[in-house]
C-alpha cells in the first residue's frame, strides 16, 4: 500500500529531527577543517558523508573547542521533506548528507577535563559545597537538558484521522498476513514508522501499538532473521533499526522488558556487527552485482542507522538500565577477534556515551553495575592494534569519564562528598600533567584516573576484564595494555580490593600464556603487590599454597622472582613462615597437612630465587628449626599420608617419587646454602649428615650433627637459635619438643650456655629428666653433662643427683653411661651418704651385658683388669688361656667362694656365649677354691641353682634349671661343658675331709 506523502516526510522528519535538536548536523563540506581528526575517521568509516580533503590541524584536546557546532536546522528540513519523497533506492545510494545523531560537531568543554575552580578545592576541599553544576565545571560539558521536539505536529481534523486509521489498517494487515517483497517490508517499516510520530497527540495509535507491542516485535524479528548474515544487498536492516528508534523517542522500547525483545536486540546486533568487513561487501557487489545498489553507501547508511537506533535508548535513561542492556549485547562485540567487527562495536558504544553525556540526567537507584569491566574494557580497546578501534574507544573513554563523575555525584551521599573531592582532585592533578591525547593513548593512565571513582567490587570487575585481556594471543599489544593496566590500578588501588583470591586464582591460570616477558613481569609484580600489603598477605599465600605440588615452572617462577619493597620482605617470609608452622601442632596420628608440604615446597623456591635474601639472613632460626621440624613429621610418609585436598590431583599426576621429606630436605639444604653456611653444608654431606635427619631412628644424630656444625662454624648463628629456642621448648607436639630439644641441647656446649637462666636450662633439663620419653632423659642427661663443665653450675647439677642415680638402673645403655659420666664429675663433691648409695648401684652394674657399661664402671671406680685376664677368643675354643686366666684368679683373688657364686649368676644369662663361659669359669676355677671352706658351704647350691623368676621368663628359657639341668641343654658345647664344670664340683664334694682321716 503506498504510503502517503505526509507521512512519509513526517516520519523521516520526525527522527532526523529528534536526533538534530540535541546535536546540530552539519553539512558536507561546511566546517571541515575545524573537525577533530578521530570524529572525520569516525564518520568516513561509518557514515555515507563525503568529508572533504584539505588540511586536518592537530585537534586541541584541551581547548573548549574541539569541534565547531554549525548550525543548519532549516535548510537541512526542506532537502528532508525533499528526500522523503524519493523512493528507497535513490535516498540510499544518493551522495546526500547524512546527519549523525548525537555526535555534535561541537565538543567544546566536553574534552576539556580541567577545572578552572579546582584551584578553591586545593586551598580548601572540604570548604565547598559539591553540586551537579561542579561536575559539569570539571568535565567541561555544558550543563544542557535534553529537549527533543518533532516537527510541529498539529491534528487537521479528518484528513489526519483517516491516515492514522490507514496506516493502522495496513499494519495489520501484515499482523494477520506475511510480507514477500523487500517492497512490502518497507511499506510495513515505513508505515510503522510513520505511526509512531502521531503518538502525541491521538490516543487510538497509542493503544493500538501498545496493544500490538508483541506482534511487532514478532514481525521485526522475522525480518531481521530474513536477511543474510553474509551479505547486504536490501535497506531492510536500515528501516528496522529506524523505526525502533523512532518508538524509543516516543518511549516504546522494542528492545527491552521480556526474552523475546532481548532475543530481537541480539538479533538485530549480530544482524550488523557480524557483516563482513567492507571490503568483502564491495568485493561480494562486483560478484554478484545488485542493480542500482551502492553497497558501501548502504552499509555505511544501515550503520548509522544502527548508531543512532542505540543513542535513542540511552536519551532519556535515569537510572542507567538501558546502557546496562546495551553494554551487555555489545560487550561480546568489543572482544570480538575480527577487527571490523571490535570496530562497529567500539565506534557505536563511543556515540552511545557521547549521547549519554550529553543528556545525562540520573536519578537512584541506578542499575548500572558493571562501570569497573565497562572502563577497563573501553580502556584495553584504546590500546588496540587497529588505529580506528583505538580512536573510537579514546573518544569514548572520555565521555565515560563524564559520565562516571555524574554517577560517583548522584550515588554518594554527603558524608562521602569529601572522598569525592578527593577523587576530583586527583583526577585533576593527573591530567595537568599530561595532555588528553596523550591520556587516552596511555592506558595506564586510565587507570590512574578512574582508579579514584571505582568502588572495591567495580576495581574487581576491572582487574578482572583486564586479566581476560591476557588471553588475546591474537594482539600482542591487548596483553601489553592489559600489563600496564594491571600493574597501575593495582598500585594505585592500595587496599581497596575484595575478593583477591579470585584475582590470584585467574592471575595463576594465565600465567601459563603468557610470553611477552615485559606483561609476565608485570603480572607477578601485581602478584608481588598483593602479596606486600599486610591486609591480603595471608590470602595470597593461602590460594598460592592450593596449587599441586612440585609447583610447575609458572609458579616456580612466580615465588623464585616476587618483587617486594624491602621493608616487606620479612613480613612475607614470616607468614609463609607460619602456615607451615602452625600445621606443627597438630596431632601427629592424624594425616599431614597439606598446606604443610606446600609451605615447605614453597620456602624451597623463595630460597632458590634468593629475591627475600635480607628477609631469610633474619629470620634464619625459625626457618631453620622450623624445616627441621618438619622433616622429623615427615619421616616414612608418602603423599597418601597427607590431606590432599579433593580435585587437586588425578591419579596419574601423583608421583610415587615426590614425598613430604624430599620437599624438606631440599628445602633446608637451600637454606643452607643461601644463607651461606657452606661449611655446615659440606660437614652434614661428608658425615652422612641427611641421611641421618631421613631416619626415625637416627633422626635426633643428624639434628645433633647440624647443630654441632653450626656452632662450631657459625657460632654467631647457633647462638640466635639458641635464643630462639628457650621460649619453644616445650610448645608443639612430640615431634616438634624433640627436634627442637636436640639442637637446643648441643648447644648448651657454647660459653655463652652459662649465661642462660637457670629456669631455662638446668630446671628444664631437671624436667625432661622425670619425663616418660627415655630420648628426653638422654637429652637431659647429655645436657648436664655439657653444663657440668662450668664451675658455676655445679651446685645446681648436684642438687639433681638423686634424680641421676635413679637413672642407673634404666635399661637403655645409653643413659646409664651418660650418667655414670656426670657422677664421675660430681664424686668429688658427694657426702658419704651419697657416695654409699651410688657404689652400691654401681656394683650391681657389674651383671651387666654391656661391656662398655661395665668399662665405665671400672674406670669409675679405678679398677684395672690385669693384662693376665684378657682373651681375645672365647674362652671355649681356647682352653688354655681360659685356664690361665682362672690360675691368676686362683693365686691373687681371696673369697674364691663368692666369685664362683658371682659367676653363677651369669649361668642364667639367656645370652648363650654367656652362659657357657660362666659354666667354664666355674669348672675351672674350682680347682683353685679351698675344698674345706666349700665342704662346709656345701655343693648343692652350685649343683642345684634354682633361676629367678625373671630370669625363668626370659625367651629360651623353660622351667626351673639349675647346673644339672644343663646337662640336657640343646645347645651340644654347653652340655659337654657343664658336664666338666659339675663333675669337679662333685669331685669336691666326694672327697674326704683331711681332718676327719687324722681324727680318725
Amino acid at each position: 500500500m503506498p504510503l502517503p506523502y505526509r507521512g512519509r516526510g513526517s516520519r523521516l522528519a520526525s527522527s532526523r529531527g529528534a536526533s538534530t535538536s540535541v546535536h546540530s548536523p552539519r553539512r558536507a563540506g561546511r566546517g571541515a577543517p575545524s573537525s577533530s581528526h578521530a570524529l572525520r575517521l569516525t564518520r568516513r568509516r561509518h557514515s555515507s558523508e563525503q568529508v572533504p580533503p584539505g588540511p586536518e590541524p592537530q585537534a586541541d584536546f584541551r581547548s573548549g573547542k574541539w569541534l565547531q557546532e554549525h548550525a543548519g536546522g532549516d535548510a537541512r528540513d526542506s532537502q528532508q521533506t525533499a528526500r522523503a519523497g524519493m523512493g528507497s533506492r535513490h535516498r540510499i545510494c544518493s551522495q546526500e548528507e547524512v546527519v549523525i545523531p548525537c555526535d555534535s560537531d561541537n565538543d567544546s568543554g566536553s574534552v576539556d577535563l580541567q577545572l578552572s575552580n579546582l584551584e578553591d578545592i586545593k586551598k580548601d576541599p572540604s570548604s565547598l559545597e559539591l553540586t551537579d553544576s561542579d561536575i559539569f565545571d570539571i568535565t567541561g560539558l555544558s550543563q544542557e537538558s535534553f529537549i527533543y521536539s518533532y516537527r510541529h505536529l498539529t491534528q487537521q481534523g479528518p484528513d489526519n484521522e483517516a491516515n492514522v486509521e490507514r496506516l493502522i489498517q495496513s499494519i495489520q494487515e501484515v499482523f494477520n498476513g506475511e510480507l514477500q517483497s523487500e517492497f512490502e517490508k518497507l511499506t510495513f517499516l515505513r508505515s510503522l514508522s510513520s505511526l509512531s510520530q502521531t503518538l502525541p497527540y491521538d490516543e487510538t495509535t497509542e493503544s493500538f501499538i501498545h496493544s500490538h507491542i508483541t506482534d511487532i516485535v514478532h514481525v521485526l524479528n522475522m525480518l531481521i532473521e530474513e536477511e543474510p548474515l553474509h551479505s547486504l544487498f536490501s535497506s531492510v536492516r536500515q528501516e528496522v533499526f529506524i523505526t525502533i528508534a523512532n518508538l524509543s523517542y516516543q518511549d516504546i522500547h522494542l528492545l527491552f522488558g521480556s526474552e523475546d525483545r532481548a532475543d530481537l536486540f541480539s538479533l538485530i546486533t549480530k544482524s550488523i556487527i557480524a557483516l563482513p568487513s567492507v571490503e568483502t561487501l564491495i568485493q561480494l557487489q562486483e560478484i554478484m552485482p545488485s542493480g542500482s545498489y551502492n553497497t558501501e553507501c548502504l552499509y555505511r547508511q544501515t550503520f548509522q542507522a544502527f548508531s543512532e537506533m542505540l543513542q535513542s535508548l540511552v536519551v532519556k535513561d535515569p537510572h542507567l538500565e538501558n546502557l546496562d542492556t546495551i553494554f551487555k549485547q555489545m560487550d561480546p562485540w568489543l572482544q570480538s577477534t575480527k577487527d571490523h567487527e571490535r570496530e562497529r562495536a567500539t565506534a557505536s558504544m563511543a556515540q552511545v556515551l557521547k549521547c549519554l553525556s550529553r543528556h545525562l540526567s540520573l536519578k537512584l537507584p541506578l542499575r548500572f553495575q558493571r562501570l569497573g569491566h565497562f572502563v577497563a574494557l573501553m580502556a584495553l580497546l584504546c590500546g588496540d592494534s587497529v588505529t580506528e578501534v583505538a580512536e573510537e574507544a579514546a573518544e569514548g573513554m572520555h565521555c565515560l569519564l563524564h559520565v562516571t563523575l555524574r554517577l560517583k555525584c548522584t550515588i554518594y551521599d554527603k558524608k562521602n562528598h569529601p572522598n569525592l573531592r578527593r577523587a576530583m582532585k586527583k583526577c585533576q592533578e593527573l591530567l595537568e600533567l599530561y595532555s588528553i591525547k596523550q591520556f587516552y593513548s596511555c592506558p595506564f593512565k586510565i587507570a590512574q584516573i578512574f582508579e579514584a571513582f571505582l568502588n572495591s567490587n567495580e576495581l574487581f570487575q576491572f582487574v578482572m576484564t583486564t586479566l581476560d585481556g591476557l588471553e588475546n594471543l591474537k594482539h600482542p599489544c591487548t596483553q601489553k595494555s592489559a600489563g600496564e593496566l594491571l600493574i597501575t590500578m593495582v598500585k594505585n588501588a592500595e587496599s581497596r580490593f575484595e575478593k583477591v583470591p579470585e584475582i590470584m586464582g585467574v592471575i595463576c591460570a594465565r600465567l601459563s600464556i603468557i610470553s611477552q616477558p615485559r606483561v609476565r613481569r608485570q603480572i607477578i609484580n601485581t602478584v608481588s603487590l598483593f602479596i606486600s600489603r599486610p591486609k591480603y598477605t595471608d590470602i595470597v599465600i593461602g590460594h598460592l599454597l592450593c596449587h599441586p605440588v612440585p609447583y610447575d615452572r609458572h609458579l616456580a617462577e612466580l615465588w623464585r622472582t616476587l618483587e617486594v619493597e624491602l621493608p616487606s620482605t620479612t613480613w612475607i617470609l614470616w607468614r609463609l613462615l607460619r602456615k607451615l608452622q602452625k600445621c606443627h601442632n597438630e596431632p601427629t596420628h592424624e594425616k599431614m597437612a597439606y598446606v604443610a608440604v606446600a609451605a615447605t615446597d614453597a620456602l624451597y623456591e623463595v630460597f632458590v630465587g634468593n629475591r627475600l635474601q635480607a628477609a631469610t639472613f633474619r629470620l634464619f632460626p625459625q626457618l631453620l628449626m622450623t624445616l627441621l621440624i618438619q622433616i622429623h613429621h615427615s619421616i616414612g610418609l608418602t603423599m597418601s599420608d597427607v590431606a590432599v585436598p579433593s580435585g587437586l590431583y588425578t591419579e596419574q599426576e601423583m608421583s610415587s617419587e615426590v614425598t613430604p621429606l624430599c620437599f624438606a630436605i631440599q628445602a633446608t639444604k637451600s637454606l643452607l646454602l643461601r644463607t651461606l653456611c657452606w661449611q655446615e653444608f659440606n660437614i652434614m654431606e661428608k658425615n652422612k649428615g641427611w641421611t641421618l635427619l631421613e631416619g626415625k631412628e637416627c633422626h635426633l644424630q643428624g639434628v645433633s650433627l647440624l647443630a654441632n656444625a653450626l656452632l662450631e662454624r657459625n657460632h654467631l648463628l647457633a647462638h640466635k637459635v639458641m635464643y630462639l629456642l628457650v621460649p619453644l621448648l616445650n610448645r608443639g607436639n612430640d615431634k616438634h619438643k624433640l627436634t627442637s630439644a636436640g639442637f637446643f641441647v648441643e648447644l648448651l656446649q657454647s660459653p655463652v650456655a652459662r649465661r642462660l637462666p637457670s629456669i631455662y636450662s638446668i630446671v628444664r633439663l631437671k624436667d625432661w629428666l622425670h619425663h616418660g620419653n627415655r630420648v628426653f632423659k638422654f637429652l637431659a642427661l647429655r645436657g648436664l653433662r655439657y653444663l657440668i663443665k662450668h664451675q658455676d653450675m655445679r651446685e645446681d647439677i648436684r642438687s639433681l643427683l638423686p634424680c641421676i642415680l635413679d637413672l642407673l638402673c634404666e635399661t637403655d645403655e645409653k643413659i646409664v653411661l651418660l650418667a655414670i659420666q656426670i657422677l664421675l664429675q660430681l664424686v668429688g663433691t658427694m657426702d658419704f651418704t651419697t657416695l654409699t648409695a651410688m657404689m652400691k648401684t654401681l656394683f650391681t652394674l657389674f651383671g651387666d651385658e654391656s661391656r662398655q657399661v661395665l668399662t665405665i664402671c671400672a674406670q669409675f671406680l679405678k679398677w684395672k683388669l690385669p693384662q693376665e685376664v684378657y682373651c681375645k677368643d672365647p674362652w671355649y675354643i681356647s682352653p688354655s688361656e681360659a685356664g690361665t686366666v682362672c690360675k691368676f684368679f686362683g693365686k691373687k683373688c681371696q673369697g674364691k667362694v663368692n666369685l664362683l657364686a658371682q659367676t653363677l649368676m651369669f649361668s642364667k644369662n639367656a645370652k648363650l656365649p654367656i652362659r657357657r663361659a660362666a659354666v667354664l669359669f666355674v669348672g675351672l676355677l674350682l680347682k683353685y677354691v679351698d675344698c674345706s671352706e666349700l665342704r662346709t658351704k656345701g655343693t648343692d647350691w652350685i649343683e642345684n641353682e634354682i633361676i629367678s623368676m625373671d630370669l625363668h621368663l626370659q625367651p629360651g628359657f623353660c622351667g626351673h634349671l639349675d647346673l644339672k639341668a644343663l646337662l640336657h641343654d640343646p645347645e651340644p658345647s654347653l652340655c659337654i661343658i657343664a658336664s666338666q664344670a659339675l663333675f669337679r664340683v662333685q669331685k669336691v664334694g666326694a672327697e674326704p675331709d683331711p681332718r676327719q682321716s687324722i681324727a680318725g
